[in-house]
């Protein structure tokens, strides 16, 4: 599971041969959530409330380096650093 960002303690990754709708995984200590892209929701799992803000914030600010990563992963490339949220 490519790690693409990390911020804060959460860890943002995506895995190659994932399932529609575009989405990426976010941990953070025993959390955890899949996170679509487009609409920004939890689709699986759970963070708490202060995780999950971050979270959204960082990723509503790189919408289209997620999108851009999830194609890579598509086509099993490999996927590109995202800034942290600072």
């Amino acid at each position: 599971m490519p790690q693409i960002s990390r911020f804060f303690g959460i860890i943002i990754s995506m895995f190659y041969n994932e399932h529609s709708p575009p989405h990426f995984h976010a941990d953070y200590g025993e959390f955890n959530a899949e996170i679509s892209i487009r609409d920004l929701v939890i689709i699986n799992g759970i963070l708490p409330p202060r995780a999950l803000g971050l979270v959204i914030e960082w990723a509503s600010q790189h919408k289209s380096e997620l999108l851009e990563n999830w194609d890579l992963a598509e086509s099993k490339q490999v996927l590109k650093r995202i800034e942290p949220l600072m």
